[in-house]
C-alpha cells in the first residue's frame, strides 16, 4: 500500500469555519428533502488511474477510491450515482456540454480549470512523483529533467508542469499506463505523474524495473468537477462534508492507503486569490478565444503537415506491399496463397489500435524478456503499423482490378510468346491500376483520417495537436471543428486529386479531349 502521513505545510482547516458549517448543516439540513428522493447523478471518470478509479478483477464494475467516495456522498445526501467511463482529455469537455454532471478521476483543482468548470472542495492532497528506470541515478528532481524525454499522461498538471522544464521534450499519452510502459520500454527518461498512481504502480502493481525518485514534489489538491454554476455543488459539498465528519471518508482511506489522511482546506490554495474561491467560475474571456486561435494557426497546420507525411508513406509502402500480396494471392503456389490469406484477414480482421499497440508497446516488452533491448521510435512504428494495415486491403483491391481483366487477354499474350511477367507489366497491370483508382482514392482518404489513430502513441499528427491545445484551453467545440474542417480539407483536396487523376488516365476520355482540341484549332 501508499504510505503517506500529515503534512507540516498543509494549512490547517480553520476550525471557526467547520464548527460554523457543521452546526448550519446538521441543524437546519437544506438536503432533507434530496435524501428522501433520490436524484440521479450522472459521473464520468477514466478507469486508468489506480488506485481512484480502475476495473474490478472480473471487469464488470469500477472499483477504487475515487468511486468509494462519490458513492458514500451519493448515499449520504440522496444521489443516484451512475458512472461513465470517459478519457480524462474528454471529462471537462462532457460537462461542458452537459453529457454529465460530474467527474471524479483524480482531477487537481487549477485556477485554469476552474475557469471552465466548478470545482467541490478538496476531498485528497496529492502531488507530482518523478519516475525513472531503476538503473538511472541522475535524475533526482525536476531540475534534472532539463533536456530529457517526459512521457506525461496529456491534460495533467503533469503535463502542465513538464512543458515548464526548459529544453524538455514532453510526449503525451492517453493513461498513465502507457506513460509508465513507454519508460519501461526505455523510450524516455522519466514519467511525471500524480505520485498516489505512480506509487501504486510500482509498489502494488510489482511495475518492474521503475523506481521514484521524487515523491509530492508538488502540492495538489483533487476536486470534484462539475458543470459552472452547477445547483449540485453545494449538494455534493454538503455530502463530502458529511463523511468527513462521521469518519466514513477515514475508513474509505483505510481502505486504499495506508497511513491517516491528510488535512483538507476547505478551498484549494490554487484558488484562493483567484476569484474562484466561490466555486462559481467565469467563462474566458475574448482574449482568451483569440490565443486559442491563434494556438489553431500555429499548430494544426503543423499537425496536418505530419498527417499528409504519414499518409503519404503510409500509401507508398502499402501499394508497394499490396502489389506483391496480390501477386502471390494470385500465383499458383498453394503454401504461400494460404500464407499471405492469413495474413490479409489478420489485419483487416484486427482494428489498426490494436495492431499500433503491439507494434509499438508489446513487441518491445516482448524483447526486453528475452534479453533483447530493442524498441521502435514513434514515427516508424505508426508507418509501420498504417503500412501494414492498409497493405492488406490494398492487396484485395489490386486482386480484383487484376482479376476483372478478362482472361482472353491473357492467352492472347501469351500465344504472343510474351512471358507471364510481360503481360502482367505490358497488358494486365494498366488498364487494372485504372480500375482500382477508385476504390485506391477512397483507401488513401480512410488513411488520411485513420492517421488520428497514432495519437495514443503520443505522435503530435493532426487530431493530437488538437487534444493538446483541448487541454490547455478546454475549449473543446471550436477546436475539434477547426480539427475536423482541415481533415475535411486534406481528404477533399484528396478527391479531387483522385478525380484528375481518373480522367487523365482514362483512354476514352483523353481521347474525347484531344478530339475536340484539334476541332477547336481547325
Amino acid at each position: 500500500m501508499i504510505k503517506q502521513g500529515r503534512s507540516n505545510l498543509t494549512k490547517p482547516i480553520i476550525l471557526g469555519i467547520v464548527a460554523f458549517l457543521t452546526i448550519i448543516f446538521t441543524t437546519f439540513n437544506p438536503f432533507s428533502v434530496a435524501q428522501s428522493q433520490s436524484m440521479s447523478l450522472r459521473v464520468g471518470t477514466e478507469p486508468t488511474f489506480p488506485p481512484f478509479e480502475m476495473p474490478s478483477e472480473d471487469g464488470s464494475s469500477l472499483i477504487g477510491f475515487d468511486i468509494d467516495l462519490m458513492k458514500a456522498i451519493g448515499q449520504e445526501v440522496g444521489l443516484d450515482v451512475q458512472f461513465e467511463s470517459i478519457p480524462f482529455d474528454g471529462l471537462i469537455p462532457a460537462l461542458q456540454s452537459g453529457t454529465l454532471d460530474a467527474v471524479v478521476s483524480g482531477m487537481t483543482i487549477t485556477a485554469d480549470r476552474a475557469q471552465s468548470i466548478t470545482f467541490s472542495s478538496p476531498y485528497f492532497k496529492a502531488g507530482l512523483a518523478i519516475a525513472v528506470q531503476e538503473n538511472n541515478d541522475e535524475i533526482k528532481s525536476f531540475d534534472d529533467l532539463q533536456g530529457r524525454k517526459i512521457a506525461v499522461q496529456i491534460g495533467t498538471t503533469g503535463a502542465m508542469e513538464a512543458d515548464k522544464i526548459p529544453n524538455a521534450q514532453v510526449i503525451s499519452f492517453d493513461s498513465a499506463v502507457l506513460a509508465l510502459q513507454e519508460l519501461i520500454n526505455g523510450k524516455v527518461d522519466a514519467v511525471v505523474n500524480d505520485a498516489p498512481v505512480t506509487l501504486f504502480a510500482v509498489k502494488d502493481a510489482q511495475l518492474r524495473g521503475v523506481k521514484v525518485v521524487g515523491e509530492l514534489v508538488t502540492e495538489e489538491f483533487y476536486g470534484i468537477g462539475l458543470p459552472l454554476n452547477s445547483e449540485k455543488v453545494m449538494l455534493v459539498n454538503f455530502g463530502l462534508y458529511e463523511i468527513l465528519r462521521n469518519g466514513t471518508y477515514n475508513q474509505i482511506y483505510e481502505k486504499w492507503f495506508a497511513g491517516e489522511p491528510y488535512t483538507l482546506p476547505i478551498i484549494a490554495p490554487s484558488l484562493i486569490g483567484t476569484g474562484s474561491s466561490d466555486f462559481i467560475s467565469t467563462a474566458l474571456n475574448r482574449g482568451d478565444r483569440q490565443s486559442v486561435f491563434m494556438l489553431l494557426l500555429q499548430r494544426l497546420p503543423q499537425g496536418a503537415i505530419v498527417t499528409l507525411i504519414l499518409t503519404a508513406c503510409s500509401i507508398f509502402f502499402g501499394l508497394i506491399g499490396g502489389s506483391l500480396v496480390a501477386f502471390g494471392l494470385i500465383s499458383h503456389n498453394a503454401i504461400l496463397k494460404n500464407a499471405l490469406r492469413v495474413y490479409v484477414e489478420f489485419f483487416r480482421g484486427t482494428p489498426m489500435l490494436v495492431q499500433l499497440f503491439i507494434i509499438y508497446f508489446g513487441l518491445p516488452a516482448v524483447f526486453q524478456q528475452i534479453g533483447l533491448q530493442w524498441s521502435l521510435d514513434r514515427f516508424p512504428a505508426a508507418v509501420i503499423a498504417l503500412s501494414l494495415n492498409v497493405t492488406a486491403y490494398l492487396a484485395e483491391i489490386i486482386r480484383g482490378g487484376i482479376e476483372s481483366i478478362d482472361k482472353g487477354q491473357w492467352e492472347a499474350c501469351e500465344s504472343l510468346g510474351m512471358s507471364r511477367w510481360e503481360t502482367m507489366k505490358e497488358v494486365i497491370m494498366p488498364q487494372a491500376f485504372r480500375r482500382i483508382l477508385p476504390p485506391l482514392g477512397n483507401e488513401f482518404i480512410t488513411l488520411i483520417k485513420d492517421t488520428s489513430l497514432v495519437a495514443v502513441i503520443g505522435f503530435a499528427e493532426l487530431f493530437r495537436q488538437g487534444q493538446l491545445i483541448v487541454a490547455s484551453t478546454f475549449q473543446a467545440f471550436e477546436v475539434y471543428i477547426a480539427v475536423a474542417l482541415v481533415y475535411l480539407v486534406l481528404t477533399t483536396l484528396s478527391s479531387f486529386g483522385f478525380k484528375w487523376l481518373e480522367q487523365k488516365m482514362n483512354p476514352i476520355a483523353q481521347a474525347k479531349r484531344k478530339s475536340a482540341l484539334q476541332k477547336a484549332e481547325a
